[in-house]
């Protein structure tokens, strides 16, 4: 038995076009069958008021057979002329009552039966008076003329009034017809919207669904209500977020381990360096010198990248915890620039923060991280006495937060790559160590959780960063 909730998809959108479709059949049947109808009547009445007309035609053609065989009666007083006069008679009277049939007046119909039968009186008498007789048919037969001439006018109107009304009704019907159509066009369209809303719910689910997938939001279970075919792509949605919940969790355990398995080994690496140089094991040549000093720089970089390989996965994982509050974001920004002073100060730049007040629901701590991180990157590029611009601007409900600096900027081959984590572009400050590549990563993971976006900017010369945080005011 079919039913909504065992149903596919694809059987609700074909049981959702057969519907339409056959709204909209029965109303172009209706429509059909109505002209067919009205047509029909039409011609009904055409041919009615054709045969009218040939009746009252007849009806005087017969009247006028009627007075030449009455007057040649009365002079000759043949029985073949009586008999003519009788059967013409006969023939205007079957005339007379379908007259009647057709909207004849009654009264009109009885005065010419009591003419005829005054014709009839007339005609009987001697052969002395059937001069004064003919006379007085001459006289009652024009009045008969008289009459027929007013019947057929009658039956004239009789039939423009038929017409009036078929029109009247074929108006009507037109009206009826137009209303059906129309009603059957609406209830059409709002069919297909409200299956359109109803069968566009279920994949907006999935959508949110593989959204939250894709910005790793994989706490929240995948439940999707619908037909049967979305509800088995929802459970492996749910079973896809389960594995990569497990994947991800693999790879923070590998991360620690490998991290904390390097770190030991490494402290050790680094002292049995240290006490290299120190002369305890016996004094060093220059040559051996310069190969412990090489050492003892590389075990420190080493040591640099793990911390920051920690770093980093603890990022990863604290993205998906927040704690929101509404905050004031040039205080935040005042605040973080207050933190680095030492170091722009070192470097004589000048930070500047245009813009708001400007309100948000972020986590003050790590979009603080994320800030801190672009202010540091910042620095660290920029030449002495430069400027570092931050500037806040409200779009509808988004709050953007561009960091400029007047450094060499990004390289083109870098652009596309340069929120990778581990991704050092080729440009770099001179006399400075290369970085590690996790600071612009940590930033788009903590901006990301807040449901937000970064993107590099192109503004050369200098580097030029644009985050959106949703929920400003």
């Amino acid at each position: 038995m079919f039913t909504l909730h065992r149903a596919s998809f694809r059987q609700l959108l074909l049981v959702a076009f057969l519907l339409i479709a056959a709204l909209l059949g029965g109303a172009s049947l209706r429509g059909l069958f109505t002209l067919e109808r009205l047509m029909g009547q039409a011609r009904a009445g055409a041919e009615r008021a054709v045969q009218i007309s040939a009746e009252a035609q007849a009806l005087a053609d017969r009247s006028v057979t009627m007075e030449r065989a009455a007057r040649q009666y009365v002079v000759l007083d043949d029985l073949a002329l009586r008999q003519r006069f009788e059967e013409a008679a006969a023939e205007a009277e079957a005339v007379l009552t379908r007259l009647v049939a057709n909207r004849l007046p009654p009264p009109q119909a009885s005065e010419w039966r009591q003419r005829l039968d005054a014709i009839r009186e007339q005609m009987r008498g001697p052969r002395a008076t059937a001069r004064q007789r003919e006379l007085t048919l001459s006289l009652a037969f024009r009045e008969l003329a008289d009459l027929n001439t007013a019947i057929a006018e009658q039956m004239r109107r009789a039939n423009e009034a038929r017409n009036s009304e078929l029109q009247e009704e074929l108006e009507a019907s037109r009206l009826d017809l137009a209303r059906q159509v129309l009603g059957a066009i609406v209830a059409a369209v709002l069919l297909a919207l409200g299956f359109g809303l109803w069968l566009a719910r279920p994949m907006k689910r999935l959508e949110r669904a593989i959204i939250g997938l894709g910005e790793n939001r994989l706490d929240q279970p995948i439940e999707i209500r619908g037909p049967a075919d979305v509800r088995d792509v929802g459970r492996r949605l749910d079973w896809l977020r389960l594995r990569l919940a497990e994947l991800d969790a693999d790879k923070a355990r590998f991360l620690r381990h490998v991290s904390h398995e390097l770190k030991t080994p490494l402290a050790a690496l680094r002292e049995g360096v240290a006490l290299l140089e120190d002369g305890v094991a016996g004094a060093l040549t220059d040559n051996q010198r310069e190969i412990a000093r090489i050492l003892q720089h590389n075990t420190v970089v080493l040591q640099r990248q793990i911390e920051d390989l920690l770093r980093f996965n603890a990022a990863a994982f604290e993205a998906r915890r927040l704690v929101r509050r509404r905050t004031e974001l040039s205080e935040l920004l005042r605040r973080l620039v207050e933190e680095q002073k030492l170091q722009w100060q070192a470097k004589q730049l000048t930070v500047a923060i245009d813009g708001g007040p400007l309100y948000a629901e972020v986590d003050q701590d790590k979009l603080g991280t994320a800030l801190g991180n672009l202010l540091s990157n910042a620095i660290r590029f920029s030449p002495h006495g430069a400027t570092i611009r931050f500037l806040l601007v409200r779009r509808t409900d988004r709050a953007c937060i561009d960091v400029m600096d007047q450094g060499p900027g990004v390289a083109a081959a870098d652009r596309a790559r340069v929120f990778e984590p581990f991704y050092r572009g080729e440009r770099q400050p001179e006399g400075a160590s290369r970085g590690t590549g996790v600071g612009l990563s940590i930033v788009q993971e903590y901006v990301a959780a807040h449901g937000g976006s970064v993107e590099l900017l192109p503004n050369a010369p200098g580097a030029h960063f644009r985050i959106e945080l949703p929920h400003a005011s």
